[in-house]
């Protein structure tokens, strides 16, 4: 691990009286990657950012973002990094332009450049047209982007990204991570995204971490994680009533695995040459198929081997 990365923790701890809410995390994120930090409500994902923020204090370990001291040298942090937190406040009131025009005289940005910067960041989020209306008039996904942009207006060295979509629907989703793209690509921009959604991860993050009870336990890059789980995963839908027969009719194809009610899951050794197997085991068992998938392996198995449940912002989880 390199002290010189864009963020580094090494051994950070954060207690709120016996509770551990981050236990003893070791993080690395090197210059210009798009770093994934996934995890469940609770998990210890917005605390850790929190402390990397200085918006919180580490109990004890420490980090340095942007080449600072997260405690030392907060002030320095502070000026290096942009920060769009999912519960960040925005004027209704005031006007996009006018909200981006104060964010850059908080950050001490020239007059001149703060002008110039103001109108490259609206065409670049796409909120030139609605500039000069009252953000009140916003819609979600518009306020997101706006939130976006003002974090950007001081050109920062490290951008945090707390849920950017949470609560979008699919289409401004869409369009917010083709903007972290090209502003990862376009600017170099050093970016650390958390997010419950496996699929937002996967698209966009060059490597990931995945935090639980707030200790991480799973690292890497997404498809050599995905490539770790092995077997495929079998869903077959069989009606609650019928769970646990299926599994105990099938457990000689496959390790079971997390899936939703009325639904039996497994990782299906021999893949797509073991179909036949399951729909003859079934049978054999009197239990009638609603409907049977087999899905490569995704960052979803990924997250059930690594805690043994589904994370409940799961795109397929949500879809099924």
């Amino acid at each position: 691990m390199s002290k010189e990365s864009p963020i580094f923790v090494e051994n950070l701890c954060r207690k709120f009286g016996a509770l551990s809410a981050v236990n003893n995390i070791n993080l690395e994120v090197t210059a210009g990657q798009i770093f994934g930090f996934l995890g469940p409500n609770g998990a210890g994902k917005s605390t850790t950012v929190r402390m990397l923020t200085t918006l919180m204090t580490p109990t004890s370990g420490r980090a340095r973002v942007a080449g600072y001291d997260v405690v030392t040298e907060a002030d320095m942090v502070r000026r290096s990094i942009g920060v769009a937190l999912q519960d960040a406040a925005i004027d209704p009131i005031m006007t996009g332009r006018e909200l981006l025009k104060l964010q850059a005289v908080l950050h001490g940005v020239t007059r001149k450049r703060s002008k110039i910067k103001s109108e490259e960041l609206l065409e670049r989020v796409g909120l030139k047209g609605a500039s000069d209306k009252r953000v009140g008039q916003y819609s979600g996904g518009m306020r997101r982007r706006l939130d976006l942009a003002m974090s950007l207006i001081h050109e920062p060295t490290v951008l945090f990204l707390d849920e950017p979509t949470t609560g979008l629907d699919p289409t401004s989703r869409s369009a917010l991570w083709d903007e972290v793209r090209r502003l990862n690509k376009e600017l170099g921009t050093t970016v650390l995204l958390t997010t419950q959604y496996l699929e937002e991860a996967d698209q966009l993050a060059d490597r990931i971490a995945i935090i639980d009870g707030g200790s991480i336990v799973r690292e890497g890059k997404p498809e050599t994680l995905k490539e770790a789980v092995g077997d495929p995963t079998i869903r077959i839908e069989v009606g609650e009533e019928n769970v646990e027969a299926a599994a105990l009719a099938l457990m000689a194809l496959g390790p079971r695995r997390p899936s939703l009610q009325g639904r039996i899951a497994l990782g299906l050794k021999g893949g797509g040459e073991n179909m036949a197997a399951v729909v003859r085991a079934l049978d054999d068992a009197g239990i009638q198929i609603s409907h049977i998938e087999l899905d490569p392996p995704s960052l979803e198995d990924v997250f059930a081997e690594a805690t043994g449940r589904r994370l409940e912002g799961s795109q397929k989880g949500g879809n099924e």
